[in-house]
């Protein structure tokens, strides 16, 4: 049953789970119950598999504005048993509009919405990711197979043939089968076992902010996702909490490191950037009454995922640019197929994550590029971009999207 005929039904019931097989001798550590931590210990519970989940945030703060959802991740969710709390949150925009961010002439009209659903049997859908982090958790807290653990952040493991310890910054300890690192970019597990390279500035500052949807410029459509391409900058705006906001996201080249996800953004930071834009974006830039900027980190590619009985997963193990919208739905690609590995191949955690890195990796490592090329394509300036335009303009806009495939038509099973 497609996703968009199964999110209402799926509410209610619980997530459809295999009988238990030969799992691994103990339970599954989740070092963070962030977008991948949580769906990795839903895949888990699917296949009968319990799991621990350390935390090291006390609470859980509204972090982040806008995430897109393509139908390789609303597929997942939905078997994962969130689609169905999540999608009266949800948009689900008819269309990607790509606009000249210099003349603001419009250059392509790209098919979301009906089409997406047709073609991949799964919606787009585009979704405030504090929303989707509360569906996830929400299902989480449900669930008797997993165990959710605040305030416990894990610092280091050891591990033996048989069983991994996680060591906590409370002194305490915590044993397991497996240890799976979904702790972001700035892994603390992901030490020299891994890689000894540490993330650093890639050159490229975001913006983020929320405006009630009646705040939209007359002239830009509420139900769609814009993308303004400029030189060095673009800007994209869709839908967000059942098209009642306005979530919009401002990309730029910049010099000024912050670690910070939230950093006030200080006056006329913004304004010099784009004090040039075309009048409706112009106006669009203008409506937030806040701002919050984070530098966008790079890492080279880790070079490893697993390493013995500890394996990574998501912006621990191949962080992208937010050039393809796909960040958060490789990690949940990450927990189905590691779920399954593990499932499969029994009390043999070595064979099952080896099999998980050597599948996954290639799918990540291709994504991964792909954004970065959209980013380099994003910001064109010249000749380059009067080229890109020309293609814009001129392509079919469904051979545009089908160059796409790969990435929306990815499924777990």
């Amino acid at each position: 049953m497609p996703v968009a005929a199964a999110a209402k039904a799926s509410t209610d019931r619980d997530t459809a789970r295999e009988p238990a097989r030969n799992g691994p001798d103990g339970p599954v550590v989740i070092a963070g119950a962030g977008i991948g931590g949580l769906a990795c210990a839903l895949a888990l519970a699917r296949r009968g598999i319990p799991s621990h989940i350390s935390e090291r945030r006390e609470v859980f703060a509204e972090e982040g504005a806008g995430i897109q959802l393509g139908p390789n991740g609303t597929r997942i969710l939905d078997a994962l048993g969130v689609a169905g709390s999540l999608q009266p949150q949800t948009a689900a925009p008819d269309a990607l509009v790509v606009m000249d961010g210099v003349s603001g002439r419009r250059l392509a009209r790209l098919p979301l919405g009906d089409w997406m659903r047709t073609r991949h049997g799964a919606p787009y859908w585009t979704a405030h990711r504090a929303d989707l982090h509360a569906a996830l958790l929400k299902r989480v807290r449900s669930e008797p197979l997993i165990r959710l653990s605040m305030a416990s952040g894990i610092v280091s493991a050891g591990q033996t043939d048989r069983e991994v310890t996680a060591h906590l910054a409370s002194g305490a300890t915590l044993e397991g089968a497996v240890l799976v690192a979904a702790d972001g970019i700035r892994s603390t597990l992901r030490g020299p076992a891994f890689t000894a390279d540490r993330p650093g500035f890639s050159g490229k500052s975001a913006a983020r902010a929320v405006i009630p949807a009646a705040l939209l410029p007359e002239g830009l459509e509420r139900n769609v996702v814009h993308i303004w391409l400029r030189p060095n900058a673009h800007v994209v705006h869709y839908p967000v909490r059942a098209a009642q906001e306005i979530a919009i996201i401002v990309v730029l080249e910049d010099q000024h490191l912050s670690e910070d996800w939230g950093a006030p953004v200080l006056p006329g930071w913004l304004h010099q950037y784009t004090s040039e834009y075309p009048p409706r974006l112009a106006e669009l830039m203008g409506r937030p009454e806040w701002w919050r900027k984070w530098a966008l980190p790079a890492l080279p590619p880790v070079p490893r995922w697993v390493s013995g009985r500890v394996a990574l997963l998501g912006d621990a193990a191949h962080p992208t640019f937010p050039f393809l919208a796909q960040g958060a739905v490789l990690a949940l690609e990450d927990g189905m197929v590691l779920a399954r590995c593990l499932a499969s191949h029994g009390k043999d955690v070595r064979q099952a994550l080896t099999r998980y890195e050597t599948e996954r990796r290639p799918r990540a490592r291709a994504v991964v590029a792909q954004a970065e090329k959209n980013g380099r394509i994003y910001h064109l300036d010249g000749l380059m971009a009067r080229a890109r335009n020309t293609v814009l303009t001129t392509l079919p806009p469904e051979t545009l999207m089908k160059r796409y495939d790969w990435v929306y038509g990815w499924k777990a099973e």
